[in-house]
């Protein structure tokens, strides 16, 4: 993903979750020459208020001018070195857990349903290729998802609002969209509260642990109904009923947002 520019002019679907997921990605001279037609795309989303949207306009124009060495480095920083900020969505959730396996065979299995093959290089648990995945999906869909990961994008934006990183505005932008901003909130005391997982000796004791192994038998473990497969299936039947909804411009101007 992160050697590609965003081709947004091949898109259908809301083109800005594809910005989004591209801010995500490791940074490349590709990402830093499609700025200008990722401020475009962000500047167009009226779903977003404008504070969102002059943050996100703001970041796109600090990586335009930024030393690109400097960006990949704080990236690796950032999303390389320690769990807490990672952008593999469930490990969020499961951690290396076996339940883990089960959970993305669910999520391909979505993926191929909807005619979305992957190439070999990402999980299908990586946010930003998620949200690529969701950028060609009717609203509903969007919705639907982001309601589903949406306790996991706000301890995301805690987490990342407490390192000062500018990515801390797309899981932010992302549960605008779905009206749940608020979320964020009541994540943050506790990502002040955690102990650093980045630090030398923070990553020396995670080395220290056992290795997760991938045998015959965890493949077997992968093939059977996760408890969180089965919750996942019980949640889609719920959301159904009681989906979330992406906020059109109408409907953001009526919660009293700025246009």
């Amino acid at each position: 993903m992160a050697d590609t520019a965003p081709d947004m002019a091949s898109l259908g679907g809301m083109r800005s979750l594809r910005v989004l997921a591209r801010l995500l990605d490791y940074p490349c001279e590709a990402l830093q020459a499609a700025a200008d037609e990722m401020i475009e795309v962000l500047d167009a989303e009226r779903r977003l208020s404008a504070s969102h949207r002059t943050a996100l306009v703001e970041w796109c124009r600090r990586l335009m001018n930024a030393d690109l060495m400097d960006l990949q480095a704080e990236y690796v920083a950032l999303f390389d070195r320690g769990r807490n900020t990672s952008l593999l969505l469930f490990e969020h959730v499961h951690g290396e857990s076996r339940d883990r396996g089960q959970a993305m065979v669910d999520l391909l299995a979505e993926y191929r349903a909807a005619g979305f093959e992957l190439d070999a290089r990402e999980l299908p648990d990586y946010l930003p290729l998620f949200l690529e995945y969701l950028s060609t999906r009717p609203e509903a869909d969007i919705g639907r998802w982001l309601g589903e990961i949406r306790h996991i994008l706000a301890l995301l934006a805690a987490r990342l609002e407490e390192r000062d990183a500018d990515h801390a505005l797309v899981p932010q932008a992302l549960l605008a969209l779905i009206g749940a901003e608020e979320d964020v909130a009541a994540h943050r005391d506790t990502a002040k509260g955690e102990a650093p997982d980045h630090t030398a000796d923070a990553l020396d004791a995670v080395w220290e642990e056992e290795a997760v192994r991938f045998s015959a038998e965890s493949d077997r473990d992968c093939a059977l109904q996760s408890a969180e497969g089965r919750r996942l299936n019980e949640r889609k039947k719920m959301t159904q009923s009681e989906a979330v909804r992406v906020l059109d411009p109408v409907a953001r101007q009526a919660r009293g947002d700025s246009p």
